[in-house]
């Protein structure tokens, strides 16, 4: 077996780049910074199949069984080399436009940036090596479960992050880096947390957000619209490099943050579907420069303070 196991629960850099410990940027995966998601991509055409994943998926929005428990179904089904699922990700997988020059932004800037999932860290990483190069990749630090694969790819095995329903805890996880970072800061201030995502299945890490940005037109948004949860709508991560950057600009950071709250999460969350085509976002697009053409989404979002209702 090749075995990616984790050492501990605890996160650390995947670099020696020095970075700001009063800010720390997280972002999900599957349809943030890639348009698919890496499980289905592999489920569909090495596993138990595009029919049997969304019965499995149905099996989650129900209740009827835990996140975890049809995760592990589906990634137990796979037979296939990783090198091999390398091929599949590479052909089938867009990687959002902005992203790269996002990430070079943070760099420059000394932001950590992490990639939080509920995937597989092999994976992921794989998929950054491929789109970004081994040079970039490192400097992104993953934090999600880890895996098992034997050479022949018979058997994938998740290594579960949390023992809990989810397998990972993203919320977990972020207050785990939060703590962290207090601790190199005076007087015990906590840092600026923002977090980027798509779906409903990000909620756990959403809640955990000073700064929200959901992907305009899909249901993290729509969750946010339904709820009166703050949020900053982006198309690309340019979108989020500019509202970043204005934060960054106004030189108080503590005016960013918001007292903890509790939002509320579903009580199940499946896998997302795929993400649209940006091509098929081009009226979305129009429609909503137009809506905000008289006002800057940081103006609007973070003007005044909100309580978000237990």
């Amino acid at each position: 077996m090749v075995n990616y196991t984790r050492t501990k629960n605890i996160i650390t850099p995947a670099h020696d780049h020095p970075t700001r410990k009063d800010i720390a940027i997280f972002s999900d995966f599957d349809g943030t910074i890639f348009m698919q998601d890496t499980g289905h991509v592999l489920f569909d055409r090495h596993g138990c199949g595009a029919e049997t994943r969304e019965k499995l998926d149905g099996q989650i929005n129900s209740g009827e069984r835990s996140f975890r428990d049809v995760s592990e179904e589906m990634w137990g089904s796979l037979n296939v080399k990783f090198d091999k699922s390398m091929e599949a990700m590479n052909e089938h997988l867009e990687i959002d436009p902005d992203f790269a020059e996002f990430h070079e932004f943070c760099v420059r800037e000394s932001i950590p940036f992490n990639v939080i999932s509920a995937g597989l860290k092999p994976v992921l990483r794989g998929v950054l090596n491929q789109f970004l190069g081994h040079q970039t990749a490192k400097r992104i630090d993953i934090i999600s479960n880890d895996a098992e694969i034997s050479e022949d790819g018979s058997q994938w095995k998740v290594l579960w992050r949390h023992d809990s329903k989810l397998g990972h805890d993203k919320s977990l996880s972020i207050k785990e880096c939060r703590s962290q970072l207090r601790k190199h800061l005076p007087g015990g201030k906590s840092p600026l947390i923002i977090f980027c995502g798509d779906g409903v299945s990000d909620l756990p890490a959403a809640r955990e957000a000073d700064v929200l940005f959901a992907r305009a037109g899909l249901r993290l948004e729509e969750y946010c619209k339904e709820h009166n949860i703050e949020y900053i709508p982006y198309e690309t991560f340019a979108d989020i490099e500019r509202e970043v950057s204005r934060i960054l600009d106004s030189g108080d950071l503590e005016r960013f943050k918001k007292p903890q709250h509790r939002m509320p999460v579903p009580s199940s969350l499946g896998f997302r579907k795929h993400a649209p085509k940006f091509l098929q976002q081009v009226d979305t697009r129009k429609a909503r420069r137009a809506d905000k053409a008289h006002m800057s989404p940081l103006d609007s979002r973070f003007s005044k303070s909100i309580t978000i209702a237990p």
